[in-house]
C-alpha cells in the first residue's frame, strides 16, 4: 500500500498535477523508499510503485503524488537523476492523458551517441530548446546502445534541437537528432525503398525433401546466388521454408515473378521479398491492433475488480474515480438493501486502459480505504 495521506473521494483531478512519473527504479526500491526520498521536498499525498497485474513483479517506475503543484515542480527540477537504492531515477510530469506521447508531436530521436552520456547528459544538452517532458537513452546490461529519445512539449522545440543538433559531434562521435518516427512509418520507408533494391528472397511451402543442393538448382536459373539456406529444426527436419540471396537485384525479381505460385513437387509455392525485421515487428503489431479492435467492439469492454471500497462511494462516484484512466462503458458498484457490498465493477474499453487503470489505482486511497484493484475476465458479463 502506498504511503502518505488519505486521499478524500472527488480529489483525483487536483492532485494529478502534483503528481511525477519516477523511472529506471531499482526493482528493490518500495513506496515507503519512495516516500522517505521525496517527503522533504513538500506534503505528499501517496507514492506508488507499478507492478505487473498479473505476477505483481515491480515494473521498474512509480508514480509520487504531491499535496501542491509547486513542491512537484521543485522535486522536478532540483532531484532528477539522484540515487536511490545507488541507481539515478529520472523524474517527469505524470501524463494521465497520454495523447501527446501516442501523437509523436515534439518527439526527437538521437543516435550514434557515445557510450558516457546517460540520461542526465543528454537532459541537459537539450533542455536550451525547450520543456523535456521525458528523456531516456536505451540501455542493456552493457550500458548504453548509442541512441535516445527526447520529448519536447512542443513541436518547435524538437525542431530547434534538430536545427542546432543534428550532425554535431559529442565526445568526438558526430550524432545524427531527426524527427521520431513510428515504427510502422520505418517499416513502410523499408518496404519502399528495398523494393526497388532487394537481393534476398524467401521461398516457403515446400516439400521435406528440399535441400540447400535442390534448392539451389532451382533458384539459379534466374543468376548466380550468393547463399541459398533450407531453414531446418533441432532434429534436422526441414521446416518448410528457406532464403536465397541473389547478387543482384535484377535475378531476385525475376525469381519471385516467375517461381511464385508454382507447383513444386505437389505444394504450391510462395516466393517473395524477404521482409527487414522491422517489417516483420510492424505486421504483428497490425495484426494485434486488429484483435484489440475487435476486442474492443464486444461488450462490456475490459473489466477490472474494485474491492473494499468506502461506504460513500456510488456508481458516479467510482466512475469518477477511474475516468481519466480511459472510455468506461460501465462502472457499478454492488449492493444490498440499498447498501454497498463494498466491491464493485470498472469496464474500458481496452486492455491498456484497464492495466493502467489497476497499476495506478490498487492501493490508492478513496475515501478512507485502500482499494484492492484486479483485471477482470472480458466474458464475464454482470
Amino acid at each position: 500500500m502506498g504511503s502518505g495521506e488519505p486521499n478524500p473521494a472527488g480529489k483525483k483531478k487536483k492532485y494529478l498535477k502534483a503528481a511525477l512519473y519516477v523511472g529506471d527504479l531499482d526493482p528493490d526500491v518500495t513506496e515507503d523508499m519512495l516516500y522517505k526520498k521525496f517527503r522533504p521536498a513538500g506534503p505528499l499525498r501517496f507514492t506508488r510503485i507499478c507492478r505487473d497485474p498479473v505476477t505483481r513483479s515491480h515494473l521498474g517506475y512509480g508514480y509520487v503524488n504531491f499535496r501542491f503543484p509547486a513542491d512537484a515542480e521543485w522535486a522536478l527540477n532540483t532531484m532528477n537523476f539522484d540515487l536511490i537504492n545507488g541507481k539515478p531515477f529520472r523524474l517527469m510530469w505524470s501524463q494521465p492523458d497520454d495523447r501527446l506521447r501516442k501523437s509523436g508531436v515534439g518527439n526527437i530521436f538521437i543516435k550514434n551517441l557515445d557510450k558516457s552520456i546517460d540520461n542526465r547528459a543528454l537532459f541537459y544538452l537539450f533542455s536550451a530548446f525547450g520543456n523535456i517532458l521525458s528523456c531516456k537513452v536505451v540501455c542493456d546490461d552493457n550500458g548504453s546502445k548509442g541512441y535516445a529519445y527526447v520529448h519536447f512539449d512542443s513541436l518547435a522545440a524538437a525542431n530547434r534541437a534538430i536545427w542546432h543538433m543534428n550532425g554535431v559531434r559529442l565526445n568526438n562521435r558526430q550524432v545524427y537528432v531527426g524527427r521520431f518516427k513510428f515504427p510502422e512509418e520505418r517499416a513502410a520507408e523499408v518496404r519502399t525503398r528495398d523494393r526497388a533494391t532487394f537481393t534476398n528472397v524467401f521461398v516457403k511451402n515446400f516439400g521435406d525433401d528440399m535441400d540447400d543442393e535442390k534448392l539451389k538448382k532451382l533458384f539459379s536459373e534466374y543468376g548466380p546466388t550468393e547463399s541459398v539456406k533450407v531453414i531446418r529444426d533441432a532434429s534436422g527436419k526441414s521446416k518448410g521454408f528457406g532464403f536465397v540471396r541473389y547478387e543482384t537485384h535484377e535475378a531476385a525479381q525475376k525469381a519471385v515473378l516467375d517461381l511464385h505460385g508454382k507447383t513444386i513437387g505437389g505444394k504450391v509455392l510462395y516466393v517473395g521479398r524477404a521482409q527487414k525485421k522491422i517489417e516483420r515487428l510492424a505486421e504483428l503489431r497490425r495484426r494485434f491492433e486488429r484483435l484489440r479492435l475487435k476486442e474492443k467492439s464486444r461488450p462490456p469492454g475490459v473489466p477490472i475488480y474494485i474491492k473494499n471500497l468506502d461506504e460513500t462511494i456510488d456508481d458516479e462516484k467510482l466512475k469518477e474515480e477511474f475516468a481519466s484512466f480511459g472510455s468506461i462503458s460501465r462502472a457499478k458498484v454492488m449492493m444490498e438493501v440499498g447498501q454497498s457490498k463494498g466491491f464493485g465493477v470498472v469496464c474500458f474499453s481496452s486492455f491498456e486502459e484497464a492495466a493502467k487503470a489497476v497499476d495506478e489505482m490498487n492501493g490508492h486511497i478513496v475515501g478512507s480505504k485502500p482499494l484492492h484493484v484486479t483485471l477482470g475476465q472480458t466474458r464475464r458479463r454482470w
